[in-house]
């Protein structure tokens, strides 16, 4: 993958598979720019993806990647991260 986000190449990553972190980086790159109801139909689309694919991560995993990602985030970005994770059902 070219442009390869810097977050998918730290060390604490290793152990996940490419796939789950390819898959992450579209739906996150995906998300940016689009209205509520457009990131829902995207949403809806990428879980359908990952069911079809069998993606799935386990909690430990969700924590490695998003502190990996936190480690080469902007502070607007990490408000982001911050915002979306106090919406998420599951942390």
């Amino acid at each position: 993958m070219e442009n390869r986000p810097e977050w998918m190449s730290d060390p604490s990553l290793s152990n996940i598979e490419e796939n789950k972190l390819l898959f992450l980086s579209e739906l996150v790159t995906g998300c940016q720019g689009k209205n509520q109801k457009e990131l829902m139909a995207f949403m809806m689309a990428k879980m359908k993806q990952a069911k079809a694919e069998a993606i799935s991560f386990s909690s430990a995993e969700v924590g490695t990647v998003i502190n990996a990602i936190k480690k080469y985030s902007t502070p607007e970005e990490l408000q982001q991260i911050d915002n979306l994770m106090k919406k998420a059902p599951v942390h």
